[in-house]
């Protein structure tokens, strides 16, 4: 799929959640290794549903994890952190800080493969900073659907649901969660209360 070349490149995984963005990039991981390259991987403080420091999918496959802030300075603590691993992974890279983007061209730049998974839309259907500027910045991009939990068609949108209704539209963007606090909805069945 991607081109071995003596530079460095970014490549982002984006989508809805449950459409599988952290099985694919588990499995970009998985062949990294195979091709004996060693790996790096990051995820958010934030973030603990599938353990503290693995990064998880919602079918239970696991790697273990960097886990570190996700603040601008945490985030440019990243180069610091890598033993000259070629290849360096952030999952959930919708919670980190917009340093992300520097970051990611800073590692691309320095000659290494930099894989980012996160989801691309906040709950309300807008744009989820910092994926807009991974995604204009990526050499290769990648968007993923889940299936509509309502009509059963291509899903692109995240429905939060509050005590099993549509969220508000003035509620937090940020809320952890899976399962029990969000479905995926195509564009038509994603509902917002308030409008």
């Amino acid at each position: 799929m991607h081109a071995i070349t003596r530079s460095g490149w970014v490549e982002v995984i984006a989508g809805c959640m449950f459409a599988g963005k952290t099985e694919e990039l588990l499995r970009r991981l998985r062949r990294a290794e195979i091709a004996g390259q060693e790996v790096a991987v990051f995820k958010p403080a934030t973030d603990d549903r599938y353990g503290k420091a693995t990064v998880g999918t919602h079918n239970g496959r696991q790697w273990d994890a960097d886990v570190i802030g996700t603040d601008a300075e945490a985030v440019r603590a990243i180069p610091d952190r890598l033993n000259g691993e070629q290849v360096v992974a952030i999952d959930e890279a919708n919670f980190f800080s917009p340093a992300l983007v520097d970051v990611c061209e800073e590692l691309a730049n320095d000659g290494r493969r930099v894989i980012v998974s996160g989801t691309d839309q906040t709950f309300r259907g807008e744009p989820f900073e910092p994926l807009p500027q991974l995604l204009a910045i990526a050499e290769y991009v990648e968007k993923f659907q889940a299936i509509c939990s309502v009509c059963g068609e291509p899903a692109s949108r995240n429905q939060r649901l509050v005590d099993g209704e549509p969220a508000r539209r003035e509620d937090p963007t940020v809320m952890v969660g899976a399962e029990e606090s969000y479905e995926a909805r195509c564009r038509n069945c994603h509902v917002l209360r308030g409008e």
